[in-house]
């Protein structure tokens, strides 16, 4: 017989709009061609003229582009808001609901010391947080 989760009967989250989620260390914003499309018509460029300006290719695969300072390129620091909140990739959708944040109940814990709406908000149930992990491992 499997395992239960930990996270069995859910998980609280709301987005408090903080930014800090966008903000910090470099890493990788992961988009594939749908998400660049999607993200070239909410800024006005066509693809490949998106690509050149906001995309890195990164081995095999895409990512956004950043900052010096690790910023998301969609950040804006001074409303603290995305500029592309409605077409954002994936990635950004499923979190808080990453693998790397679910393998543990300590794991989870670090997720809401560092994302103020981590453990707070909205109780999302077991399959809801399974569905968002499933469509992004990180």
């Amino acid at each position: 017989m499997p395992q239960k989760p930990w996270h069995q009967d859910g998980l609280r989250f709301t987005c408090t709009q903080c930014g800090d989620c966008c903000t910090g260390a470099p890493g990788y914003v992961w988009v594939n061609q749908e998400e660049i499309k999607q993200l070239a018509a909410a800024t006005g460029e066509d693809v490949e003229h998106f690509e050149k300006l906001y995309v890195r290719k990164i081995g095999i695969r895409k990512s956004l582009v950043e900052f010096p300072n690790g910023d998301c390129v969609f950040f804006d620091s001074e409303s603290r808001r995305c500029t592309v909140y409605e077409a954002r990739p994936r990635q950004c959708r499923t979190w808080p609901f990453w693998d790397s944040n679910l393998r543990s109940p300590e794991d989870w814990e670090e997720t809401c010391r560092i994302c103020p709406g981590s453990g707070k908000g909205r109780l999302y149930q077991i399959q809801e947080i399974e569905a968002q992990r499933k469509v992004m491992r990180i």
